[in-house]
């Protein structure tokens, strides 16, 4: 992986960023209960930390270091105490959902009862206007023009669920790969699909409509934002 994801991937290992998550914080007879940010909030954070800023935006709500307090983007008012963890993970805390929601295969990822090939790949193929034999591993000239789609189309979905913060950091990570070999690419796709973030979620929430006459207008709409960082995640070197 590269400087960006291998630092992610060091952060989260050794780095937890909490949030007083009971009913009221400021109680003082009620017990403390602390909840994890998630990954990507958590790197959002701990970036803005490291580089010594006052503040790391999120999605709902920014961090004040210097207070030690999340605070709502919409209401000033609520606030809740954070606090920074220094130790190794035991990542116990991660959903293991995104494993297990994918129809995956014994080949390749999105493949399922469907074979080798989903018809969701099959797709984004089709949208892309490649042929059947035209992947990335094959063809390393495909590479820049799929990392670029795939961040946009990340982007654009994150747009319509409020998530744009964490797509930017997403994105960063991913397009540091454009111009890398697809081990490098593929590897940092599969890495992005294991961080909590609403990627996975949003991926997951699609591939398990697939066969589904009933929404297939809605599996079929994630072609074009969703398809290519798919297709690099499934293609495999």
């Amino acid at each position: 992986m590269g400087q960006a994801a291998v630092s992610a991937s060091h952060t989260l290992k050794n780095i937890e960023w909490m949030w007083q998550s009971n009913p009221n914080p400021w109680s003082e007879s009620e017990p403390a209960e602390w909840s994890h940010y998630s990954d990507l909030e958590t790197l959002i954070i701990e970036g803005a930390y490291s580089t010594k800023q006052p503040q790391a935006i999120l999605d709902d709500y920014y961090i004040d270091f210097k207070q030690k307090r999340q605070i709502s983007n919409i209401d000033s008012n609520k606030q809740r105490p954070i606090k920074r963890v220094q130790r190794k993970r035991d990542d116990k805390h991660l959903r293991e959902e995104r494993f297990m929601d994918l129809p995956v295969g014994t080949g390749r990822s999105f493949s399922g009862e469907y074979g080798w090939v989903s018809p969701f790949i099959i797709e984004v193929r089709r949208h892309l206007g490649l042929q059947p034999d035209q992947l990335p591993s094959k063809d390393p000239q495909l590479i820049p023009m799929l990392v670029e789609k795939a961040a946009q189309g990340i982007i654009t979905e994150a747009i319509h669920i409020r998530k744009q913060r964490e797509a930017e950091k997403l994105t960063e990570v991913l397009l540091e790969k454009k111009n890398k070999k697809m081990k490098e690419v593929w590897q940092c796709c599969a890495y992005m699909y294991t961080l909590e973030s609403f990627l996975y979620k949003t991926i997951n929430a699609a591939m398990r409509l697939i066969g589904d006459k009933d929404h297939e207008e809605v599996w079929r709409s994630k072609v074009g934002t969703l398809g290519p960082f798919c297709l690099l995640l499934w293609d495999d070197p």
